[in-house]
C-alpha cells in the first residue's frame, strides 16, 4: 500500500493531539484541591470608613464557614459557599481578618490585611519671630499630627512658591502616623514680608487611591538690618534764644528704612522731624527754637528704632541770649554844615565798637560827633558788638544811615555835555544831578521846545539829534547845563543812489559808482563776484565786465550791502559747438537741430533751405526763440544745404549748415518671418532675416541666448525659439523667430499585454510613433480576426474574448507627409488541459482513510489519464504532465527597415481537452 501524503499525516497528528489534551484536562480537573478566598485580600480604608468583605469557597457542600475580625460589623449576607459582611468605623491602624470554611474534614482559610489611612487635615507651621535680623538663622517647623501611613507622606517647606526643603518618609513602618519637619533658614533682605508655608501630601496612588494634599496657613516674616554705627547728628554748637536752627539726623545701611522710627529732642523738648527715605538711608530734619528758660548747656538727642533694637547719638549745645547793637543818630537828616552825634548801645555783657572805636567797659555805649558835608550824604555808621559764650567769641553788627541836604550839581560824569546814541534799539536816556532831596532834571531844545524823555525807555530816532538845555531843581536850589545829542545810524543803499540793474554796451566807456546814506558818512566799495579787486574808475566795457557785483557801504554803526547786476550787450555770432556746420538727422528720432547764436539780447535764429533743399524750407530748430515755421515735428526732413541767420538789436550774422539723413534698424514679417519651418536632413541654411536702415544694420540670430552651431544638415535640435537682433549706429531692433523641424515617422514602440492569451481572455496592443507633423496610426490584423476595438487616436488595439482567429501577426503603420514606417508583432492564443480533482471529506477515522486512498490513487494514475483540475495544474509544479516540454515560439517579421518579433519568442500554453 502506498505511503500517506504529507497533508494526511498532518491531519491525523492534529486529531491525536486534540484527543490527548482533552483527556489530560479532564484528569487535571478531577485532581484540583478545594480552597477558601477573601476579597479584597488587601485593603486600604480611610480612618473611620467602612468596607465590604466577601468570603467564598469552591467546596461543593461546605459544613460551616465564617469571617473572624475585631472590627465592628453592620450587616451580613450569606449563600451556600459564600459570606459577605460590612465592616464599619474602621479605626485600627492595621487588622487581619480571616475567612474560613470546613470541607471534607479539612479547614480552608484565607487571611486578609486591612490598613487605615488618615488625610493631612491639620498642617501647622510654628509661628515665626516678630523680627528677624538679616544674616541670622531662624527655625521653620511643620507638624502634621495623625496623618498616615507615614511611609506615604511627604512634607515641603515653602518660601512663597519656592520650595525650600522636601522630605519623604518612605521606608517608615506601616503603623507609623503623623510627621514633623524642621529646617534652619538664614534670613535675607528679600525675605522681608515673605510668606512661609508648609504643604503635606499623602500619596496613595500606588494603592489605587488618589493624592491627598493640604497646606498650612501662611506666616509672614519681617527681616531687618541695623548698621553697626550710631546715627550721624548734625546740630548747632550754639543756639540763640528765639532763633531757629536746623537739626539733621542721618543713618545709612538701614533696612527696611520705612519701618524705622526716629526720635529727635532738645533737652526735654521733643522736636517734630520731617523724615526723608532714600533706599537704605534715612534723613530726619527738624527746626530747633530755644526759649529763655533753656539758656545754658543742653543736649540734642537722635534715636532710631527698628526691629525692637535702637541706635542713639547725643550732641551738646549752649543756649545764649545776644541782642544786636543799636546805632542812634542825633539827626537822621541834617543840612550841610550841621554837627551830628552818633551813639551805639547793646546788652550788659557785650562790648560795642563804633566806627572802629571800642567802648571803655562792657555794657557801656560808644559815641562820636562830626560836622556833616556833601560827602557824608548816605554815609553809613557801623557798630560791632561781641559776646563771649563758652570760650567762643560771637559777633553782631548794627548800622544807621545819615542824609545830608544840599543843592543840585550837574557833573559831566552823570550828565555829559556831548551825547552820541545809536539809532534803532530802545534806550533809557540819563541826565542825572546830585543833590538832596533828589533834584528833578528837565532837558529841552531851546529852538523847538522838544523835550528829552529822561529815565524812560524809548526808541532813538534821527529826529532827536540837536542841542538841549538841562535844568536840575530841588528845595535847596538849581543847576543849568547845555548838552549836544548826536544820533548815529548804519549806512543805507537805495535804488536812486545805487540801482539794482545796469546795462552797458560792449566797446563803450562806463563806471560803477554807488552812493550810501548814514552817520557818520559811510565809505562804499564794489567787488565783482568771484574777484577780490575793487572796481574803480572809468572802464572800457567788454563782455567779461558783465556779472553780479557786491557793493558794500561801511561806517561805525554797521554796514549795508547790495547786489548790482551789470549786463553787457553785444551783436550776434555763431560758434561751431552751438551751431554745427554738418548735421546728421536720424529718421524717426524727432530730434530737432540745435543752432544757437551768442549775443545780448539773445538773437533770433532762422535756418532756410537753399541749393539742394527746397527753397525757403525752414529747418526745425531746438532754439527757444524759433519762428512759427520751426514748430512742426520733422518726420520726413529733406537733406540739403540750409542758411542760418541770427539777429538782435545790435546786428546780424549768417552761417551755412549741411543736413544728411540716416535711420535706425527696422525688421518686420516681410523681411524676417516670425514662423519658419525646416526639414530634418535637408541642407542647413541660415535664418531668413534682413533689416532696413542707414547705415546698413548687422543682423545676428541666436537660439535661447547661444549661437546656432554649424551643421551641414538640419537636425531636430535646431527646432526652437531664436532671437534676431539688428544693430547700427542709431539703435537696434529685434524679433523672435520660432523654427519648427519636421521629420518622417518611426514606430518607436509596439507592445502587447499579454502576448500569449488563453481562449476567452483579453489582450491589448499599444503602438507609439515619433513624427512631426504627428503621424496617423493604422493597423493590419490577421485574416479572420474580428471584434476588436481601437482608441481615439488608433494607438491602442483592444481585444475582449480572444478566439483562435485572433492569433497571428499584427502590423502597426505610422504615416505623415514625409513618409511612413511599419512594425509587426505576433500574438498566440492557446489553452491547457482541463482536469478535475475530487476533494476529501473530513470527519472520523473512516473518512481519513478514504481520503488517504484517494490521494494514493491520484498520485499513481493522474498522469496516465490526463484528468487534472485546471487551477491545480496552473499552480502545481506538475503541470508539465499536461503540456510536455512546452511550445516553440514563432518568429515575428517586420517591413524592411523596421522589423520586430516577440521578445525572446516565448509562448506559454496549456492544452485544453474534453473528458
Amino acid at each position: 500500500m502506498p505511503e500517506p501524503t504529507p497533508g494526511l499525516r498532518r491531519a491525523l497528528l492534529g486529531l491525536w493531539a486534540a484527543l490527548s489534551l482533552g483527556i489530560l484536562g479532564i484528569s487535571a480537573a478531577a485532581q484540583e484541591p478545594f480552597w477558601a478566598d477573601l476579597q479584597p485580600r488587601v485593603a486600604l480604608v480611610e480612618r473611620g470608613g467602612s468596607l465590604w468583605l466577601n468570603c467564598s469557597t469552591n467546596c461543593p457542600r461546605p459544613e460551616r464557614g465564617g469571617l473572624e475580625t475585631s472590627l465592628r460589623r453592620n450587616g451580613t449576607q450569606r449563600g451556600l459557599r459564600w459570606l459577605a459582611r460590612q465592616l464599619v468605623d474602621i479605626r485600627e491602624v492595621e487588622t487581619q481578618p480571616v475567612c474560613f470554611f470546613r470541607c471534607a474534614r479539612r479547614t480552608l482559610q484565607a487571611r486578609g490585611l486591612i490598613r487605615t489611612f488618615q488625610r493631612p487635615d491639620r498642617v501647622e507651621l510654628v509661628p515665626l519671630p516678630a523680627w528677624q535680623p538679616v544674616g541670622e538663622n531662624f527655625t521653620l517647623s511643620c507638624r502634621v499630627p495623625g496623618a498616615g501611613p507615614r511611609a506615604s507622606l511627604t512634607l515641603m517647606l515653602l518660601r512663597g512658591t519656592q520650595e525650600l526643603i522636601r522630605r519623604s518618609f518612605a521606608g517608615e513602618p506601616p503603623r507609623a502616623r503623623g510627621a514633623m519637619l524642621t529646617a534652619k533658614v538664614m534670613a535675607r533682605r528679600e525675605d522681608h514680608e515673605a510668606n512661609f508655608s508648609c504643604i503635606a501630601e499623602l500619596d496613595l496612588r500606588p494603592h489605587g487611591l488618589g493624592l491627598f494634599a493640604n497646606s498650612s496657613a501662611h506666616r509672614q516674616l519681617r527681616t531687618f538690618t541695623l548698621p553697626p554705627t550710631p546715627p550721624n547728628l548734625a546740630a548747632p554748637r550754639f543756639l540763640e534764644v528765639g532763633l531757629e536752627k536746623p537739626v539733621n539726623c542721618t543713618l545709612d545701611g538701614l533696612f527696611p528704612a520705612p519701618e524705622a522710627r526716629v526720635f529727635l529732642s532738645l533737652g526735654d523738648q521733643k522736636l517734630n522731624p520731617d523724615v526723608i527715605l532714600n533706599q537704605d538711608s534715612l534723613v530726619a530734619t527738624a527746626t530747633a527754637i530755644a526759649s529763655a528758660e533753656q539758656e545754658g548747656a543742653r543736649q540734642f538727642i537722635c534715636n532710631v528704632t527698628l526691629g525692637g533694637e535702637s541706635l542713639e547719638t547725643q550732641e551738646n549745645v549752649t543756649i545764649y541770649n545776644f541782642p544786636a547793637p543799636l546805632v542812634i543818630l542825633s539827626e537822621s537828616e541834617a543840612q550841610e554844615g550841621k554837627v551830628v552825634t552818633v551813639t551805639c548801645t547793646s546788652g550788659p555783657q557785650t562790648l560795642v565798637t563804633l566806627e572802629g572805636i571800642p567802648a571803655a567797659v562792657l555794657g557801656q555805649p560808644a559815641q562820636l560827633q562830626l560836622n556833616v558835608t556833601e560827602d557824608d550824604d548816605r554815609r553809613g555808621f557801623f557798630c560791632e558788638a561781641t559776646l563771649e559764650v563758652d570760650k567762643e567769641t560771637l559777633r553782631k553788627n548794627g548800622s544807621a544811615e545819615l542824609r545830608v541836604l544840599y543843592p543840585p550839581r550837574l557833573d559831566d560824569s552823570d550828565c555829559p555835555r556831548s551825547w552820541t546814541w545809536p539809532e534803532g534799539p530802545e534806550q533809557t536816556l540819563h541826565c542825572e544831578a546830585r543833590g538832596n532831596p533828589e533834584p528833578s532834571v528837565h532837558c529841552a531844545r531851546p529852538d523847538s521846545a522838544a523835550v528829552l524823555a529822561l529815565g524812560l525807555l524809548g526808541p532813538v530816532t534821527r529826529a532827536l539829534a540837536g542841542t538841549y538845555r538841562c535844568t536840575a531843581i530841588n528845595s535847596q536850589g538849581q543847576a543849568v547845563k547845555d548838552v549836544t545829542l548826536t544820533v548815529e545810524y548804519a549806512p543805507a543803499l537805495d535804488s536812486i543812489g545805487c540801482p539794482e540793474q545796469i546795462t552797458w554796451l560792449e566797446g563803450t566807456e562806463a563806471s560803477l559808482s554807488c552812493v550810501a546814506h548814514g552817520v557818520p558818512p559811510p565809505s562804499v566799495s564794489c567787488v565783482r563776484s568771484g574777484d577780490s579787486g575793487v572796481v574803480e574808475g572809468l572802464l572800457h566795457v567788454a563782455r567779461e565786465h558783465a556779472g553780479t557785483y557786491r557793493c558794500e557801504a561801511i561806517n561805525a554803526r554797521g554796514s549795508a550791502a547790495k547786489k548790482v547786476a551789470i549786463t553787457v550787450e553785444y551783436g550776434p555770432s555763431f560758434e561751431e559747438l552751438s551751431c554745427p556746420s554738418n548735421w546728421t538727422w536720424v529718421e524717426g528720432s524727432g530730434r530737432l537741430f540745435s543752432c544757437e547764436a551768442d549775443g545780448k539780447p539773445e538773437p533770433r535764429v532762422e535756418c532756410l533751405g537753399s541749393e539742394d533743399s527746397r527753397e525757403r524750407l525752414a529747418l526745425p530748430l531746438l532754439s527757444s526763440n524759433s519762428g512759427p515755421r520751426d514748430s512742426k515735428d520733422p518726420h520726413n526732413l529733406t537733406p540739403g544745404i540750409y542758411l542760418c541767420n541770427a539777429t538782435n538789436p545790435h546786428g546780424s550774422t549768417t552761417k551755412t549748415v549741411v543736413v544728411s539723413v540716416e535711420s535706425p534698424p527696422q525688421m518686420d514679417d516681410s523681411s524676417c518671418p516670425s514662423q519658419q519651418t525646416w526639414l530634418e536632413g535637408a541642407e542647413a541654411t541660415p535664418l531668413a532675416c534682413v533689416a532696413r536702415g542707414r547705415p546698413s544694420p548687422r543682423v545676428l540670430c541666436s537660439k535661447e541666448g547661444t549661437s546656432r552651431p554649424e551643421r551641414l544638415r538640419v537636425s531636430r535640435e535646431d527646432a526652437g525659439t531664436y532671437r534676431c537682433v539688428a544693430t547700427n549706429a542709431h539703435g537696434m531692433d529685434s524679433r523672435t523667430i520660432t523654427v519648427g523641424v519636421e521629420y518622417r515617422p518611426v514606430v518607436a514602440e509596439l507592445a502587447a499585454s499579454p502576448r500569449n492569451v488563453r481562449p476567452g481572455g483579453n489582450f491589448t496592443l499599444t503602438c507609439r510613433a515619433e513624427a512631426w507633423p504627428p503621424a496617423q496610426i493604422s493597423w493590419r490584423a490577421p485574416p479572420g480576426a474580428l471584434n476588436f476595438g481601437l482608441s481615439s487616436n488608433n494607438s491602442t488595439l483592444i481585444v475582449a474574448g480572444a478566439m483562435g482567429s485572433h492569433g497571428g501577426e499584427y502590423e502597426c503603420s505610422a504615416t505623415n507627409a514625409h513618409g511612413h514606417h511599419t512594425r509587426r508583432i505576433t500574438i498566440r492564443v492557446v489553452g491547457p488541459w482541463l482536469w478535475v480533482a475530487v476533494g476529501g471529506a473530513a470527519g472520523g477515522a473512516v473518512l481519513l482513510a478514504a481520503g488517504a486512498g484517494l490521494v494514493f490513487y491520484l498520485q499513481s494514475t493522474a498522469c496516465k489519464k490526463g484528468e487534472y483540475n485546471v487551477q491545480e495544474a496552473e499552480s502545481s509544479g506538475e503541470a508539465v504532465c499536461l503540456n510536455g516540454a512546452g511550445g516553440t515560439p514563432d518568429s515575428g517579421a517586420e517591413t524592411p527597415g523596421a522589423a520586430e518579433s516577440p521578445a525572446g519568442g516565448e509562448v506559454f500554453a496549456i492544452q485544453l481537452t474534453a473528458e
